[in-house]
């Protein structure tokens, strides 16, 4: 049998964190079977161990790269918006908060998605999140202080990091609630995204 070569072990490494990213957003860690997410992979179920000494260490990985991702987008949502960090805010609301995202978790944000599999997978799924939480608030803190330069408005650093963590918090809650009646309720559903959206734009 000829040797797997690096980068081959490379591209089935990400095969298997991009299909177990899908499944955990959609279904939660535990929803998802080592074995059923290999055969979403297109690879055999012994050779996850390859890749992973356990299911908790490829959960870790998918929520670094999902907020890496994640971040990365919104890192892009401010460069589109270099003079009007306003615009950028808004960009970011109508990207987040919107029917597409919560009708898609499995591509979405890994902040909605896993924001309860990290307060039941210990300390260091809840260290991953963090991560991602902090870039988060970090990056909207930085907005919010470029938004009110821009307007010449008064804004200290405290008051926009606590705006920063009003928002969010409003942002994560109004796609987590609008997903939690989607089939039931389509239309409270809907109306979830769409009030939320329109008071976050006037934070």
């Amino acid at each position: 049998m000829p040797r797997i070569t690096q980068e081959q072990k490379r591209l089935n490494r990400e095969k298997i964190v991009n299909a177990a990213g899908a499944g955990f957003r959609l279904r939660g860690i535990d929803g998802v079977g080592i074995e059923e997410l290999m055969k979403s992979a297109g690879m055999t179920h012994g050779g996850f161990y390859n890749h992973f000494a356990s299911k908790d260490d490829l959960a870790l990985e998918v929520l670094h790269q999902g907020f890496t991702d994640s971040l990365a987008a919104l890192g892009a949502i401010r460069e589109a918006h270099p003079r009007s960090a306003r615009a950028a805010l808004h960009d970011m609301v109508d990207e987040y908060v919107n029917a597409e995202h919560r009708d898609h978790p499995e591509i979405g944000c890994a902040s909605a998605a896993f924001v309860t599999d990290a307060s039941r997978h210990g300390a260091a799924a809840q260290t991953e999140y963090r991560r991602g939480l902090d870039g988060y608030l970090a990056a909207i803190t930085d907005m919010l202080l470029d938004r009110a330069r821009q307007s010449g408005a008064e804004l200290g650093a405290a008051e926009a990091r606590e705006r920063a963590v009003a928002m969010f918090s409003q942002m994560v809650g109004a796609l987590v609630l609008s997903r939690a009646v989607a089939d039931a309720a389509p239309d409270l559903s809907d109306e979830v995204l769409a009030v939320n959206r329109r008071r976050l734009k006037k934070l």
